[in-house]
């Protein structure tokens, strides 16, 4: 992905107004992030933990998403994978992550979901630049261009959804 401002990010979003999106937390340490390694900048709300956001390439444009998460407290043996990376963690690694559909749809109240990592750190992970802290990945013979290419196809197949 390549490097994005903060008016570029804000104008991507798909699934909010423009006054809400005009309001959401941007994170101030963007020039740091990996973006050559990262299919999406994920990030969270530090004050409102259930709001996350994401943002990608597609088709020549930003897309972005603003998402919920459910907040139920698992137990730290139980574990989840990530429906994007495949990445498992324990307790709450995993997230449901919801966001609103666009058009009538989303103001209808209409939202679709996706079990994703959540610190939202999935190209990280596929490309073996982060581990969970316990977990792991799964163990695949495939090169890692794959795995992004698999990362990329279901991030792109949940877009889908919220836009159709």
């Amino acid at each position: 992905m390549k490097e994005v401002s903060e008016q570029q990010i804000r104008a991507s979003f798909v699934n909010c107004s423009k006054g809400e999106a005009k309001r959401l937390f941007i994170p101030r340490d963007l020039e740091e992030r990996p973006w050559e390694d990262l299919d999406f900048l994920g990030w969270s709300d530090p004050g409102a933990p259930d709001r996350s956001y994401l943002v990608t390439e597609r088709d020549g444009r930003l897309v972005g998403v603003a998402l919920r998460s459910g907040t139920k407290q698992r137990g730290f043996l139980h574990r989840s994978m990530c429906s994007f990376c495949l990445t498992t963690h324990p307790g709450n690694g995993v997230s449901l992550m919801t966001a609103r559909r666009t058009g009538e749809a989303g103001r209808l109240g209409n939202s679709v979901g996706e079990y994703m990592c959540a610190d939202l750190a999935c190209s990280l992970y596929t490309r073996g630049k982060k581990s969970p802290a316990f977990g792991g990945r799964l163990q695949e013979s495939i090169p890692v261009e794959q795995k992004v290419e698999r990362t990329r196809t279901g991030l792109f197949a949940f877009l889908d959804k919220i836009t159709a």
